[in-house]
């Protein structure tokens, strides 16, 4: 998971360089990014699909050839569409990863899978933070075509390797449910799934959610040059760093710490109440982010808040869909809720758009009320929904359960 969080969350860095070698325009650079996320995110149900029928170990190791091919083909692009080829490619290597590793973890721990999920999904939130700088240096020492061959075919290589001591999901008998947490004992597979209201209504919110953070991930670079101090030298903690390097290894940090964080305690107080608070606090520091962020100082701040609140999507909606739908297929259904996220991404080159007929504070305004809209619709309409969602299925299975119940006589009737 760490191995392929560069894919994203470093991508902001080739921007600039990429548009000062062949000029093509940041907002057509940056669709290459919303393609990477749409086919990272909308390919996962099928990568989902695979990982329950052949197991994690194939497909990572597909995985892997896609990455080190995806960021090669980056360093060599002469023209725009080969470098959406690439973005394809790439975004087919970290769903094969992505996927893979969640739903893994959703099986091997059923009794603690809001932690379980928020902890795997930490590599790909912080697995960017430890090469972040190499990849600043090499950019500006080699240029950008060397650092995109380099840390691909390394980072290839290396989930290649990883992907050889994968295994089936084989978890302990006693291992079970938290009782303090709504699940269901049934399983449903992705078809009963999506003709779920329910279902739905995570979707949506968790497309306002990561909205936010995704038209963060890709436009914080150009941001941060807009207000004029990208490369202004910042020091924290007697580190001095560009403020953009600073930036994204303090935002790498925060969504990689968050969660599991937020994971435990959805664990612990219920994963509604969790995401009441975390998506409120998305929008109140995308807020802070407008009114503060031409401070050099508060934009580290406030950017490393929306990245510390928006992170919970990535552990808490995962165990939400397992704890929902059951965990036999929850490779292929979490997957599936994971392509909200490729949604979200398509809002990336309107926000682009946006900044330039209205500012940045009008993008920062639209995806603060979406993200507080959902944190809202979290404990007023998804809460109850499940509940019932659950109630039924439970109050269904036992009328199937005792449908089928021998009679005395031996008889099967």
């Amino acid at each position: 998971m760490g191995l392929v969080a560069n894919l994203q969350y470093a991508w902001t860095l080739f921007v600039v360089p990429m548009d000062a070698r062949h000029h093509w325009g940041q907002a057509a650079i940056q669709l290459a990014f919303s393609i990477f996320i749409v086919t990272e995110t909308w390919l996962v149900p099928v990568e989902g699909w695979l990982v329950d029928r052949f197991g994690p170990r194939p497909v990572v190791m597909g995985g892997a050839c896609c990455v080190a091919l995806g960021w090669v083909l980056n360093a060599w692009a002469p023209v725009l569409p080969v470098l959406y080829v690439a973005a394809v490619i790439s975004g087919i290597g970290a769903g094969c990863v992505y996927g893979t590793c969640v739903g893994t973890a959703l099986k091997w721990f059923p009794d603690r899978r809001g932690l379980a999920a928020g902890m795997t999904a930490a590599g790909f939130g912080a697995g960017a933070a430890l090469t972040v700088i190499p990849i600043s240096n090499m950019i500006q020492q080699s240029g950008y075509q060397q650092a995109f061959v380099f840390f691909g075919l390394l980072q290839g290589a290396c989930i290649m390797a990883l992907a050889l001591v994968m295994v089936r999901p084989k978890p302990p008998a006693h291992a079970a449910g938290m009782k303090r947490i709504v699940a269901t004992k049934t399983d449903y597979t992705t078809k009963q799934m999506v003709r779920a209201p329910v279902f739905w209504v995570m979707y949506a919110m968790f497309v306002c959610v990561a909205a936010g953070g995704i038209i963060a991930t890709a436009q914080i670079g150009p941001i941060a040059k807009s207000y004029g101090f990208a490369s202004m030298p910042i020091t924290l903690v007697a580190t001095t760093l560009p403020l953009l390097t600073m930036t994204l290894s303090i935002n790498n940090l925060c969504n990689g710490f968050t969660r599991p964080l937020c994971g435990l305690i959805s664990d612990r107080i219920g994963r509604e109440n969790t995401m009441f608070i975390t998506f409120l606090g998305e929008g109140l520091a995308l807020l802070g982010l407008r009114a503060f962020g031409h401070d050099p100082y508060l934009f580290v701040l406030f950017s490393g808040l929306v990245f510390l609140f928006y992170g919970d999507i990535f552990s808490n909606f995962p165990a939400t869909c397992a704890d929902t739908f059951g965990a036999k297929y929850a490779a292929g259904n979490a997957g599936t809720l994971y392509t909200a996220k490729g949604t979200a991404a398509l809002l990336v080159p309107v926000a682009t758009l946006l900044a330039i007929h209205g500012g940045w504070n009008m993008v920062f305004d639209m995806v603060a009320c979406v993200a507080m809209m959902a944190g809202v619709s979290a404990k007023v309409i998804l809460q109850p929904m499940r509940r019932r969602w659950i109630f039924q299925s439970g109050e269904e299975a036992k009328i199937a359960d005792s449908a089928f119940i021998p009679s005395p006589l031996g008889s099967h009737e």
